[in-house]
């Protein structure tokens, strides 16, 4: 019999964020490196079979595998293998290394991607990201689509004054397409970017132009669909529905179970464990869980 998690605020815990790596081949001015504060060496992928299996035991249905760029590790397609039967999974990836993977990846039994996309100017590109692979980006996101890792879902993070502006652009990009889907995503402060756009007046503009809105479990977020463009909004700034419709709990690189990305203080230590001691671990995690906005 399947034990369901759920934290002292009655939110149920039914998807894992892995972070497999904390390298990465881009130094985008906005990344919080999930958390990360000089992680050490990567967790093998033994101890990841293990939290996916005790995971799927206590009834967590999803995972997805993060870095860094997740890419780069060389036993990724057998981490993608050692998935739960029953368990979707899906990755986030910058898209550089996507397209010669992509197949491989597929037949692993991964169903989906989501690839970080913030410009589609080279120019504005490589100010973001500090070097300029738009082109390999591209025909990353046309390969997972041919393969059908798909929705492909593209993560837009909008900052004022630099990239903002190509919102219809991407828009365009995705019109028409079922399998693509943009998420904007509003910029946390990290690393001292000062590009925080507020999507306030966004959403409300794709409220009024959306011919249907919908309304995810995960965040209690909108989807906005108009013309032809499938739209999400992610807003995780001082929004109490972000954080009262949480589910998710997140694995760092190096081994840490995190009730919540937006804290550093109060994490469990799993690396190496395994059976009923990882299980205490995952009781004690989500024990920790509450809302940060409230």
């Amino acid at each position: 019999m399947t034990t369901r998690l759920t934290d002292p605020y009655s939110r149920p815990v039914s998807n894992l964020r892995i972070s497999l790596t904390p390298r990465c081949n881009l130094s985008c001015i906005y990344c919080h490196a999930e958390g990360e504060n000089a992680p050490e060496s990567e967790m093998p992928a033994e101890d990841i079979r293990e939290i996916m299996r005790v995971a799927a035991k206590f009834g967590i249905r999803s995972v997805k595998f993060t870095g860094g760029e997740p890419l780069l590790r060389k036993d990724l397609v057998s981490i993608v293998e050692s998935v739960p039967e029953g368990m979707e999974s899906s990755l986030t990836t910058n898209g550089i290394f996507l397209a010669p993977l992509a197949a491989e990846l597929k037949r692993a039994g991964l169903n989906r991607v989501n690839v970080s996309l913030d410009s589609l100017n080279h120019e504005t590109y490589k100010k973001i990201a500090g070097s300029d692979h738009l082109d390999e980006v591209l025909e990353g996101i046309r390969t997972a689509l041919e393969v059908g890792l798909t929705p492909v879902k593209l993560n837009m993070v909008v900052l004022e004054g630099i990239n903002d502006a190509e919102i219809d652009d991407f828009l365009a990009f995705v019109r028409g397409n079922r399998n693509l889907v943009l998420q904007l995503i509003e910029l946390m402060h990290f690393k001292n970017c000062e590009k925080h756009s507020d999507l306030n007046g966004l959403e409300g503009i794709l409220a009024s132009r959306s011919k249907q809105i919908l309304t995810r479990r995960m965040h209690h977020r909108k989807k906005y669909c108009l013309d032809g463009a499938e739209v999400e909004v992610v807003r995780p700034l001082h929004n109490t529905e972000f954080c009262a419709f949480c589910n998710r709990l997140r694995v760092t690189s190096d081994g840490k179970l995190k009730p919540c990305l937006l804290r550093t203080d109060n994490h469990v230590d799993i690396r190496g464990k395994s059976g009923t001691e990882l299980e205490a671990l995952f009781k004690e995690a989500v024990a920790l869980r509450e809302p940060f906005f409230r």
